[in-house]
């Protein structure tokens, strides 16, 4: 049985208590759902000494309308606002976030399984840990084999000769979310900053996050979804609790003739961190999706796509399935029906 390490545990009543509460504990962490740092401590991955739990911050825990004027910007009346504590069911139940968000919703609700998403939240979704099939074992495992470099070691068994781990960003929520220009806050004892949430990311397996110790993510802002459609695609050997080893989230929004305005196409589970194809979202601007546009998204977004041997299934066939997933994607924007291609490839959902 695998026990949890000692350590003390502080229930922040505000984000200014959890925020003083991280300046105050350098080897403080924070915690919401636990779903992913728990087991990590188990496993001995993360050893906090603090943990300090955001879960009892209500400000944290809604889903509102429109956003307070910033920087001299006014309101979007039109804009979502999540709380980073806001479970991964509540984000699914939300009527707004399924009819105009769907790609998010489909995202969200193919996290994991019901329990899971009782307790996971958007915030720790979108922070998950990165992961490898040489890290993600218990301790006597990792110290069978020498630990490896994201943990206690000196080498990345994943790539030998490689100077960084090269964990892989595994979060479903990211890349939809990154496809949909969502912005995050992070908030500290000094103040505050807002960023898109694209930014947000390293492409290091271990430093994978910009977001500093002292830091925390309060809330995610999504843009008005008038005109846009989204949509998410995940692959895994079982239809469900698995984390994805390809997924690709899409946007695009349409002009009254049905052509490309603006498309972002983003794949996860590929790298360190959410991989945006921008040369493949701008080769369909000003076209309508046809097959032949989509086909040449679809081989475009491929390119920046390199999964590697840390992950299920074979890395070759996870780089030539890429396009396979884009086109996927692109199709069901225009409008097609793809219920059996999502069915015969396992990425059905429990609505």
């Amino acid at each position: 049985m695998m026990r949890l390490p000692l350590f003390r545990f502080f229930s922040a009543r505000t984000v200014q208590e959890a925020a003083e509460a991280l300046a105050t504990s350098p080897e403080a962490m924070l915690v919401a759902g636990g779903t992913d740092l728990i087991p990590n401590m188990k496993r001995r991955q993360q050893e906090p000494k603090i943990l300090v739990s955001l879960r009892r911050i209500e400000e944290l825990r809604r889903i509102s309308t429109g956003t307070p004027p910033r920087g001299g910007i006014e309101s979007d009346a039109d804009m979502v606002t999540i709380g980073a504590a806001v479970t991964l069911t509540e984000l699914v139940r939300n009527k707004r976030i399924a009819d105009q968000y769907t790609g998010l919703w489909q995202a969200a609700v193919q996290v994991a399984t019901p329990p899971l998403r009782n307790m996971g939240t958007i915030g720790g979704n979108i922070c998950l840990d990165t992961r490898c099939n040489y890290y993600d074992q218990n301790y006597e495992w990792r110290k069978a084999i020498g630990f490896c470099l994201k943990k206690a070691g000196e080498i990345c068994w994943v790539a030998t000769s490689s100077p960084k781990c090269l964990a892989v960003s595994s979060t479903d929520t990211a890349p939809a979310l990154i496809a949909l220009d969502a912005e995050v806050t992070l908030v500290s004892a000094a103040g505050s900053r807002t960023l898109p949430l694209g930014d947000l990311y390293r492409n290091d397996g271990i430093r994978y996050l910009t977001r500093r110790t002292d830091e925390i993510l309060t809330h995610v802002r999504l843009p008005s979804a008038a005109g846009r459609r989204s949509t998410y695609w995940k692959l895994r050997r079982r239809g469900a609790f698995d984390f994805p080893v390809l997924s690709v989230a899409a946007a695009v929004k349409f002009s009254p003739t049905a052509t490309v305005e603006t498309a972002r196409i983003v794949i996860g589970a590929v790298a360190s961190r959410p991989v945006v194809a921008e040369v493949a979202g701008a080769a369909l601007i000003g076209h309508s999706l046809t097959d032949e546009a989509i086909a040449e998204a679809a081989r475009l977004a491929a390119e920046p796509a390199r999964p590697m041997d840390n992950t299920d299934f074979t890395l070759l066939w996870r780089k030539r399935v890429t396009r396979d997933f884009v086109g996927y994607a692109l199709r069901e924007l225009r409008g097609d029906s793809v219920s059996d291609l999502r069915r015969r490839h396992g990425v059905l959902w429990m609505g």
